[in-house]
């Protein structure tokens, strides 16, 4: 049986963040246990928070905006908003999140504040779903925020960032180590506010024991690398502590954007994760089944 939300008593007490859980029991002997903390800052360089993020069982993303004026506030908190609205249904799945966006380049539309200044968001996360009895995360991108998976103390970049420069680098002619300070660094190839929807890339994970995500802006990713990442995660085991060490991390090494970022760590217990060794991957998703799956909303008692 799943169980609200709760704060977790484990959470560090000095922290700021609060580490939070839910219980999913897939069978009598398959529990999964996920506990996640999320953070938001405006950073040492900006005067507003552009940034918004949802941490919210089955759902967990990050949205960072942009545009003159307020306009990057606009698309990311409504793209939360509305977001918060499909959680708040029982029931997430790809068409519903789609509809979603549909609705957050129509609040861009016709907000009063909104200016023709490329007014716009980036959206990535993940959310927890269960096709025919198996459970799954399914990954979802539009910019350049990022989803990190650790596992078995491997950090991999889940998400592939629509930008230039990464479009750059996918034909061979940037090196990721030129990819740094390129003037082309900012510029994003896909954004949720544009006049047509483009839809998300997804992919479905595996649902094992020890992983982690990091859910995060490029405010982060400006600040720490991959191997700093890594880093926070191996000395913090709690989510709060993880998400707060790295915060940290990123305005001490500048802070020059907005920093959001979110941490979910996964516990299963009763399910044979070497069985699983060679379905373990990676992989895309079969839109049609997670259009369709009613899985997301709360489990039955057993």
């Amino acid at each position: 049986m799943a169980q609200d939300a709760e704060p977790t008593p484990e959470a560090a007490p000095l922290s700021e963040t609060t580490t939070h859980t839910h219980r999913v029991a897939v069978s009598d002997a398959d529990e999964i246990v996920l506990t996640w903390a999320g953070v938001t800052d405006t950073g040492r360089r900006r005067d507003n928070n552009q940034d918004a993020f949802l941490a919210e069982f089955p759902l967990f993303v990050v949205a960072d905006g942009m545009g003159g004026h307020a306009g990057g506030e606009i698309a990311s908190q409504s793209t939360i908003a509305r977001l918060k609205h499909v959680v708040d249904s029982g029931s997430v799945t790809t068409d519903a999140i789609e509809a979603a966006l549909q609705h957050v380049i129509e609040d861009i539309a016709s907000h009063p504040d909104t200016t023709d200044e490329g007014t716009g968001t980036t959206l990535t996360g993940v959310f927890f779903d269960i096709v025919d009895g198996v459970p799954r995360w399914v990954s979802m991108n539009i910019g350049d925020s990022r989803v990190y998976l650790l596992r078995d103390q491997r950090l991999v970049q889940v998400t592939t960032d629509h930008s230039v420069v990464q479009e750059l680098i996918s034909s061979g002619r940037l090196s990721p180590e030129e990819a740094d300070g390129h003037p082309y660094s900012n510029v994003i190839t896909r954004a949720v506010g544009a006049s047509e929807l483009a839809a998300p890339d997804y992919l479905g994970i595996e649902v094992l024991d020890g992983d982690r995500f990091v859910i995060c802006s490029d405010g982060l990713t400006k600040e720490l690398t991959d191997y700093g990442i890594q880093h926070f995660l191996r000395e913090h085991d709690d989510p709060a502590a993880a998400v707060d060490a790295m915060l940290a991390a990123a305005l001490e090494n500048g802070g020059r954007d907005n920093v959001t970022l979110i941490v979910v760590k996964i516990e299963r217990t009763g399910h044979d994760d070497d069985a699983d060794a060679e379905t373990s991957r990676i992989e895309t998703v079969d839109e049609d089944a997670t259009a369709d799956s009613p899985s997301t909303s709360e489990p039955e008692d057993r």
